[in-house]
């Protein structure tokens, strides 16, 4: 472009240059025109005038196509290019789970890369999502629409209208806006997958939110608990992923009804493609297994050359992993997959801060013997929120853990 306009510039500049030697003007021209220096000192001149002008031509060009894009509250039109640009190099990394730890890890994750891929179970069957997954046939839509608000660059009143829910009203009542969006969307699209694409469009999502699998599931567990004077221990099946944490209950074995066999392509791609895949946080068997129960998923876990990093939870959770320790976690999902695939274990090393009269509760800590996982510790809870991760803390020990595996440090 530069050229062309040079071209074009040198061309009028003989235009005028012919003009002014064949024409009689009046004596004005001579001051206009700058005569009176030389032509050097004229040269500098007009072409100094002319770069001033290109410059604020491109910045307020830049303006005008870049503004849609901007966050709001942000002036600066190229720290947003840049900073685009530099999340466009981040590594690429994918994450597998669902409930509430999944989009903690991404809200931290999505200010050092936008490479980010989140892999979602599918078989929550409780609140709205339940409803919505009775009523119309479709996958729970809730922990897509967590992970959706987490990786949105749409902040503000934008993500709370999407996070909203009804408590008023018949048949709104419980339900959320973003459950109901991604539910028109589906309708709209044809397709669920395609409906959370176009979501993720309207919240400017910095990454991609998939599901493991698109078959309606399940999520079956066998269970044990003691009852009675001579706690006799009464083993029975518990059906519906919302059902499964009980106080009492100990947790034999999770599973999908019916099998399931066949993942969504793009996070098997995801998988493949990753440098680094994360497994968790979040609840043990009801949101990180079941998305490792689809065979497809597992296989390609077990080929991905990525590399694998588990992330523990904070504390444990009544009903599916009372009295856990660190690598008790760890060795279920890799019970699960039939393989250590998951060797790197990110817990929290943060045990002094109180937490606040929550029931049946514990922190998760190391065993005696670490065995044959590495065991990396950090503080990595929110002061306010000591029972869950905070977001900052967790993306910044991730980070620091890929550059370390990086540097080929322990």
């Amino acid at each position: 472009m530069i050229l062309g306009i040079t071209i074009i510039s040198l061309g009028f500049g003989y235009f005028l240059r012919q003009l002014y030697t064949q024409g009689n003007y009046p004596h004005i021209i001579y001051y206009v025109t700058l005569q009176f220096l030389p032509r050097w000192s004229r040269a500098f001149f007009f072409a100094a005038i002319g770069v001033l002008m290109v410059v604020e031509a491109f910045i307020r060009l830049s303006s005008t196509i870049l503004a849609p894009y901007m966050q709001p509250g942000r002036e600066n039109v190229l720290e947003a290019v840049y900073q685009h640009r530099q999340l466009g190099r981040g590594p690429r990394i994918t994450a597998i789970g669902g409930g509430t730890g999944l989009p903690t890890l991404l809200s931290g994750l999505k200010h050092h890369t936008s490479n980010i891929s989140a892999i979602v179970t599918v078989a929550d069957d409780g609140g709205s999502s339940g409803r919505l997954r009775r009523e119309l046939g479709i996958l729970p839509p809730g922990d897509f629409r967590n992970c959706i608000a987490a990786l949105s660059e749409a902040e503000g009143l934008t993500t709370r209208l999407f996070q909203y829910r009804f408590n008023q009203g018949s048949g709104l009542n419980g339900h959320s806006f973003g459950n109901l969006f991604i539910a028109s969307m589906t309708g709209i699209t044809g397709s669920f997958e395609q409906g959370l694409l176009e979501a993720s469009r309207v919240l400017a999502v910095r990454g991609r939110v998939l599901p493991s699998t698109l078959t309606l599931v399940t999520l079956v567990a066998d269970v044990a608990s003691q009852q009675g004077k001579e706690q006799q221990i009464i083993w029975k099946r518990v059906e519906g992923e919302s059902h499964i944490p009980q106080p009492g209950h100990h947790i034999l074995r999770v599973y999908l009804d019916p099998p399931v066999k066949r993942a969504y392509p793009e996070s098997l791609r995801a998988i493949l493609e990753a440098d680094l895949i994360i497994a968790g946080p979040g609840s043990l068997y009801t949101s990180v297994v079941p998305n490792l129960l689809v065979e497809e998923i597992a296989r390609a876990l077990l080929v991905s050359q990525g590399r694998k990093l588990y992330i523990c939870n904070v504390v444990t959770q009544p009903g599916e992993t009372e009295g856990y320790t660190v690598q008790d976690h760890v060795q279920a999902i890799n019970d699960y997959l039939g393989h250590v695939v998951f060797r790197d274990v990110l817990y929290n090393t943060q045990w002094d801060l109180p937490l606040n009269g929550q029931t049946g509760v514990d922190w998760v800590k190391p065993g005696p013997d670490e065995g044959q996982y590495h065991l990396i510790g950090a503080d990595l809870v929110a002061e306010h929120i000591p029972w869950r991760h905070a977001p900052e803390k967790l993306a910044k020990a991730v980070m620091n853990y890929l550059a370390a595996q990086e540097k080929g440090i322990n």
